[in-house]
């Protein structure tokens, strides 16, 4: 047999391929239109648990997407209290495959594709339901995925007012400072819940509770809003369901499977369910349902992430890499 050889891009590597904003978003949105086109395959996420002692877990996304010509399963950590030992909550690896033959195409540290990825995500489903003309955006939380919601929604909408708030006062200052030293605009941080949502045109709840805990409510939730929450554990009263005009999801077989979520009650008992999803976000992209379709709309998108989104933008950067000669070629067999 000839040798098996494939590529692997380490951290340094990702960050020295410079992605644009638009770059990332294209990717991802690519991903998004074969989904809704029935061009791929994806299999609810699974965790793995080792240890409630350790307060995280392992999850395990897994996917397809034909026109890439790949197949990819990625391995993510979500460990939520690492900031106490300097580490980021969430590390990753992705491996993408020839789903012809099973042979290994590469292998990426995907930490930073898990960030810019859910931050892509949450831009398009902004893109696609928000109002055309929001410019107040109220968000919690400070995660590394934060920072890529932020800018991503910032790059489409050109946001008059970010708000943000989270847990830690040093996390939502340094958050806020980074933010205003990279988009060149003010950044509010606000001292609760309340203050940072009530009102905004687009609301994004990334927080990182430890337990499901309803701190946004459902009457801060201005008519017309675009709500995304898409925490591991709920933060959202489950009245927030009966506002809203339109649901949307990234993949309906991911949302209703698994024990968390940031609507996992909704889903439980009955409050979110196949009838009154309105799609999922890929169908929107596609053309084959609408997206926001007045001013009105009250609307919300949930997302999980998508293995897809991994794919896509992994095999975005390995053609980058290759224009750059970035990457160790490495023997398999």
């Amino acid at each position: 047999m000839e040798p098996v050889w494939f590529t692997f891009l380490n951290g340094s590597d990702i960050a020295q391929l410079e992605l644009t904003d638009d770059e990332i978003l294209d990717a991802v949105e690519d991903g998004l239109r074969a989904q809704g086109l029935g061009e791929t395959v994806i299999e609810p996420r699974v965790h793995l648990v080792p240890d409630p002692a350790f307060n995280g877990h392992f999850n395990v996304l897994r996917g397809y997407i034909a026109p890439l010509a790949l197949a990819g399963v990625k391995i993510v950590g979500d460990y939520v209290g690492n900031y106490r030992q300097g580490l980021p909550s969430e590390m990753a690896l992705l491996n993408l495959f020839d789903p012809r033959t099973g042979m290994p195409v590469a292998v990426l540290d995907a930490t930073a594709i898990t960030e810019m990825r859910t931050g892509a995500l949450t831009a398009l489903g902004a893109r696609h339901l928000a109002r055309p003309d929001a410019k107040v955006l109220g968000h919690i939380g400070a995660r590394a995925t934060s920072y890529w919601n932020v800018r991503l929604l910032d790059r489409i909408f050109d946001l008059s007012e970010i708000r943000v708030h989270s847990r830690r006062p040093e996390s939502r200052e340094a958050f806020a400072e980074r933010l205003q030293r990279e988009l060149g605009k003010p950044v509010v941080v606000t001292e609760d819940w309340k203050t940072c949502v009530e009102g905004a045109d687009i609301v994004v709840e990334a927080s990182r509770l430890e337990r499901p805990e309803p701190l946004l409510k459902t009457e801060w939730i201005a008519p017309g809003a675009l709500v995304v929450p898409y925490g591991t554990n709920s933060a959202v009263e489950l009245s927030l369901t009966d506002v809203m005009d339109k649901i949307v999801v990234d993949d309906w077989g991911q949302a209703h499977a698994g024990p968390f979520g940031a609507l996992r009650t909704h889903v439980d008992t009955g409050r979110l369910n196949r009838t009154n999803l309105h799609a999922e976000l890929g169908e929107i992209v596609a053309g084959r349902k609408p997206g926001r379709e007045s001013a009105a709309e009250t609307i919300l998108f949930w997302h999980r992430g998508l293995s897809l989104s991994d794919i896509a933008l992994g095999a975005a950067m390995l053609r980058k890499a290759e224009e750059r000669g970035l990457g160790q070629k490495l023997r398999f067999s």
